[in-house]
């Protein structure tokens, strides 16, 4: 497939009447003796509907006349990757991106979305994203890339949303759980792109988040799913991906689907198959991916542990709720909520300060690991990023950080989205703080970090997608440091989950793994 300019192809076949009876103004230009027959050159006029044509004919790898055709306007050139996510995206009206975190897939689809605009194929885009990169991500890259069009976020109250959707903004930025609140007028809205960011959120079909959507999605609408862990805990979360995008695509109910892709061992695990990789990988289709290794030049990410003992006060406490729970496992089978439940309790113990039935805080002595963790912020060349479950645990953090002079600033899910981009942009641009500590589901998605190059993670999380998009916040396309992710471990239950989510598999089946078989694990 050859370019001759920006508005013709040239393309080599071996049967010219196939293309030149489907596609109108194309013509032979040559032809060629070749070692397997008579070969011929094509040239067609290059359009969107003719390259998908040809794409449709089975001539791979047909460019988009973005390629050709775009200006690709902001304050930044596009690496070849995203002009090619770009392309493939023009030219598949339902589709799955899958490129890595860091790779810069964000303005990839605005690109692509712009480029739609300016072919009056589309109008209006409504992106859906998580409340943590609404602004820091979406807004402050539409500004770089697509300062011409029209932006808006709705969010907060329903006056409001529903104001900022029938205004003329061309990008309607909206979280997750707005969705349900202004449906009514989304569906009323004009959008004929919507595009989900982090979409793993869509991965339960059954929620009433995922039902709602679903019923905004019509035969006309044009669809891109992005996320860089469509199957980070199980191959079922690809179910409900792929019954959004392409219901065809995957059995009508989701029991039929896990009979596919896993295997039941026992009543309460399931295992995948050998074959569920490939299943997945089927039914996310169409879909581009690229990883940061293919696109980006990005320098060496090391993961490495430090040992911080639990104190003799944790472990009294940890060796009673220990005792309690061999009695439960003692008895019948253990369900998973009730193992998580109690694995919890030894997590918030191991890290300082466990939290009661009446939601009291009891707070441990846990110096051996804020004196680790003051060390290793001291010790960074740049900036650091603390990652911390429980909010007490960040209370302690926080207030230990100020008492030696260091300055510090806190991300949680009750700081607004609008002091959340405040604080990122401190950290970004200014010398203070040096700290950001981190609540991992207030801010794992989306949002670049790279002041920082050192990632401390005070205990484990359960969730393998939320710790790979938190490493992901420094290790991403503009960092220029090698980067260092530090595992503090103080007890046997938070190595086994390092273990887990190093390893990149399901941290929630590692708990009732543990429980079940605690006698020997904790």
């Amino acid at each position: 497939m050859e370019i001759i300019d920006n508005k013709a192809l040239m393309l080599k076949t071996r049967n010219p009447d196939k293309v030149t009876q489907v596609i109108t103004q194309s013509y032979v230009t040559s032809e060629t003796q070749t070692p397997t027959g008579i070969g011929y050159e094509i040239a067609v006029k290059w359009t969107l509907p003719n390259a998908k044509i040809l794409q449709n004919l089975g001539f791979k790898n047909v460019p988009s006349p973005i390629m050709g055709q775009y200006e690709w306007p902001g304050m930044y050139k596009p690496f070849e990757h995203q002009k090619v996510t770009a392309s493939f995206l023009t030219l598949n009206q339902r589709a799955f991106c899958l490129n890595d975190m860091g790779t810069g897939k964000t303005m990839s689809v605005i690109w692509a979305a712009d480029y739609l605009m300016t072919k009056k194929i589309i109008k209006r885009v409504l992106v859906i994203c998580p409340l943590s990169i609404m602004d820091p991500a979406w807004r402050a890259d539409l500004f770089k890339t697509a300062m011409h069009r029209r932006v808006d976020i709705a969010h907060g109250a329903k006056d409001k949303r529903i104001k900022v959707i029938n205004s003329d903004a061309e990008f309607v930025i909206i979280n997750y759980d707005g969705i349900e609140i202004v449906a009514n007028e989304i569906a009323k809205g004009g959008f004929d792109l919507i595009v989900c960011d982090e979409a793993s959120a869509l991965k339960t079909p059954t929620t009433n988040r995922w039902k709602t959507l679903n019923s905004l999605i019509n035969q006309h609408t044009w669809l891109w799913l992005l996320t860089g862990t469509p199957a980070a805990q199980s191959p079922m979360d690809a179910y409900g991906l792929a019954k959004m995008l392409r219901p065809d695509s995957v059995p009508r109910y989701i029991g039929a689907f896990r009979d596919q892709v896993m295997v039941k061992l026992t009543q309460f695990k399931y295992v995948p198959r050998p074959e569920a990789q490939k299943i997945v990988h089927k039914v996310l289709q169409p879909a581009i991916r690229y990883t940061k290794e293919e696109c980006l030049d990005l320098p060496e990410l090391i993961y490495t542990e430090r040992d911080t003992p639990i104190t003799p006060q944790q472990r009294k406490y940890y060796d009673l709720l220990k005792k309690e729970m061999l009695f439960e496992a003692a008895g019948e089978e253990v369900s998973a909520v009730n193992a998580a439940v109690k694995m919890n309790k030894l997590l918030q113990i191991s890290s300082g300060a466990a939290y009661t039935d009446t939601g009291e805080v009891i707070e441990f002595d846990c110096s051996v690991r804020l004196k680790e963790m003051v060390e290793i912020v001291q010790q960074s060349s740049h900036k650091t990023l603390i990652f911390a479950n429980f909010k007490h645990g960040i209370v302690t953090i926080k207030r230990h950080l100020d008492s030696l002079g260091i300055t510090s600033e806190v991300i949680h899910g009750g700081v607004s989205a609008n002091n959340r981009t405040k604080i990122f942009n401190k950290f970004q641009m200014e010398k203070d703080p040096q700290v950001l500590i981190i609540q991992p589901k207030a801010a794992a998605h989306g949002v670049t970090l790279h002041a920082a190059n050192t990632i401390i993670w005070w205990g484990p999380i359960t969730s393998t997608e939320t710790y790979l998009q938190a490493n992901a916040r420094v290790h991403r396309q503009g960092q220029k440091n090698p980067c260092t992710v530090v595992h503090l471990v103080g007890s046997s239950v938070e190595r086994s989950l390092y273990t887990s989510l190093s390893n990149k598999t399901e941290a929630q089946n590692t708990l009732l793994n543990m429980y079940k078989n605690i006698f020997g694990l904790i």
